[in-house]
């Protein structure tokens, strides 16, 4: 039986790809199928090349693979440059209204050519504007399944506009099917659905998705954000459900404005939150450094991009990993989150608003484009609803204040554990002045003194000395000695995990370490895991190895460690994985 099938539509920017890629992909969800959908999309609104890739599966897949089954090219240029990616025996459905002959750039064995006039008979049914649903109805017949499999989601998507509507992309649907049946019959199969079967229900749901909802349950109820790709979703997402629950959410003027008015909001007792990309984390910098001094909570969510500068914003990469950490004037306690998954997204952001009001401190959630925008099927067992905790910190209460004299409240008060009593603006002797300079404990003027001075900073840095994640810290697979050890954080695990697979079929030892946590960093436990790798493969999304490098500061390890990089704005490959591994087979360290 079929494990999996690869499905792709392509086409110009503004010609419904994306709408055609949702519906395809959403539908099989619906019917039970593990669905991971990736979008290749350029920074335009028309033209260009844009492309929507499905990936079915039977069982959970967190990558949209490497090769292709079906290709739908509503464009000689979708043809160009997806054609490399086509499996044997591979489906091209290309729209013959549009290429009258088909330039092909290379021979590929098997490979079956369907030419379907998409544009013209969207136009007979009603508007050149349904020819997304022509291809739906087409892909529907060369792969086995029944055109009113989308007739649930037609009527989702288009029953408020009407029930003309709704029929004539049900017609679209069924034309598409009609035609590719009597032309092609079917070419492919999908595999069984099997998530049904796991548990009660499931959702599909992208990291910035997913990052949002973590947010909403975590009793976030601001967000301040200026809109920027890939982040922008999260904004989006909050617009449509945060209001429900009394969130409030701002447009803000840039990224500098977004940032303060977070800080401002958590000051004054609100969980508050703002989500950017590369570009905007550089111009929040000062103000990450105002939430250090003032000991103000503050959560931010980075989804990087491809930089430097306005670099690719459309594309992936992890290449802010250093300015995460090190950012900002001065130095600061401060706490990166590194998830890998859908549902850590979900996970850890919630943990990010207990840990910056447990500690005080900045909390930054590092997403990337490719975990942040991609979809997959979750099972609702993936996600835990029913352990959800809030930690607010060392607040203290009107009753412990009232017990206090006027004014006898210090605000920044020298503690063994560097963290103060916290109050919110309003409680009865609980006034302080939150400085950007430089305090003392419960003085409400800035100060230079130099014994004060090291006090205080001394005070703020040993906030995190017994920082401990837990488990979530970092995820390792495999045994305590290995030949190859593959090493990586967020999100280039499930390709990771593909390549280990496949390594470990061919007879190799493999280990897999994926940190979650990359500051505070997890030395011991991740000194320990790498102790008995043979050579460490350091996977990640930059041009200059910044994990690797962090790995050779806190770990050592240098010897063994090779980088295996790429920064072209794509997600890895597994094949570029087993590639880079290919020079490490039979070699001892």
């Amino acid at each position: 039986m079929t494990r999996e099938l690869t499905w792709k539509v392509g086409g110009a920017q503004g010609e419904g790809i994306d709408s055609t890629g949702e519906i395809f992909a959403m539908t099989l969800n619906r019917r039970g199928h593990y669905i991971f959908a990736y979008r290749h999309f350029m920074s335009l609104i028309k033209g260009g090349h844009t492309n929507f890739k499905v990936r079915v599966a039977s069982d959970k897949v967190g990558y949209h693979g490497d090769g292709l089954d079906v290709l739908i090219a509503f464009d000689q240029k979708t043809i160009d440059y997806n054609w490399h990616e086509l499996n044997e025996n591979a489906v091209l459905i290309y729209d013959s209204s549009r290429i009258k002959s088909p330039s092909i750039p290379e021979d590929k064995p098997g490979v079956s050519l369907c030419p379907v006039p998409v544009t013209d008979m969207a136009k007979e049914v009603g508007s050149a504007i349904m020819k997304n649903m022509v291809a739906c109805g087409v892909s529907a017949a060369v792969v086995g399944l029944k055109p009113d499999i989308f007739d649930t989601l037609i009527q989702d998507r288009f029953g408020k506009k009407g029930e003309k509507i709704v029929e004539s992309n049900k017609s679209a649907i069924k034309a598409g099917y009609d035609y590719a049946m009597k032309q092609f019959g079917v070419l492919k199969s999908v595999p069984e659905a099997t998530l049904e079967k796991d548990g009660g229900g499931h959702v599909f749901l992208s990291g910035n998705e997913a990052i949002s909802m973590g947010a909403l349950f975590a009793g976030c109820r601001f967000l301040a954000a200026y809109p920027i790709t890939p982040a922008t979703e999260i904004l989006y997402w909050a617009l449509a459900h945060w209001p429900k629950y009394g969130g409030k959410i701002v447009q803000a003027e840039d990224e500098i404005a977004a940032c303060i008015m977070a800080i401002g909001a958590n000051y004054a007792g609100t969980r508050a939150m703002t989500s950017t990309s590369g570009p905007g984390l550089s111009l929040m910098q000062e103000a990450i450094g105002l939430a250090g001094i003032s000991e103000t909570p503050l959560v931010i969510v980075d989804v990087m991009r491809g930089g430097p500068g306005t670099g690719l914003p459309t594309k992936t990469e992890q290449s802010d990993l250093n300015e995460l950490m090190y950012g900002s004037h001065g130095e600061i306690p401060r706490i990166v989150l590194t998830p890998s998954t859908v549902e850590e997204c979900f996970d850890f952001t919630i943990q990010a608003f207990n840990l910056a009001e447990k500690y005080q401190c900045p909390v930054i959630v590092a997403s990337d484009l490719f975990l942040g925008m991609s979809k997959q099927s979750l099972s609702v067992d993936d996600i835990d609803l029913e352990h959800i905790e809030i930690d607010r910190g060392n607040i203290l209460t009107d009753e412990q204040l009232a017990a206090l004299e006027e004014r006898a409240y210090q605000r920044y008060k020298i503690t063994e554990s560097g963290i103060s009593p916290r109050t919110i603006p309003g409680q009865k002797n609980g006034m302080f002045t939150a400085l950007s300079n430089e305090h003392s404990e419960g003085s409400p003027v800035e100060i230079e003194d130099p014994e004060t001075r090291k006090r205080m900073m001394d005070k703020r840095m040993k906030k995190l000395k017994d920082f401990d994640f837990g488990e979530r810290a970092y995820e390792y697979d495999g045994p305590e000695e290995t030949d190859i050890t593959l090493a990586g954080f967020g999100s280039t695990v499930s390709q990771m995990k593909e390549a280990q697979a496949i390594l470990e079929r061919e007879g190799l030892k493999v280990g897999r370490l994926t940190v979650k946590v990359v500051k505070p960093f997890p030395d011991e436990a991740v000194k320990r895991v790498l102790q008995g790798a043979g050579h460490i493969v350091v996977v990640e999304n930059n041009a200059t190895g910044q994990f690797a490098d962090l790995l050779k500061q806190r770990v050592g390890f240098h010897d063994k460690i090779s980088n295996c990089l790429k920064y072209d704005g794509d997600p890895f490959t597994v094949k570029e994985i087993l590639d880079h591994c290919e020079q490490f087979k039979g070699v001892t360290v």
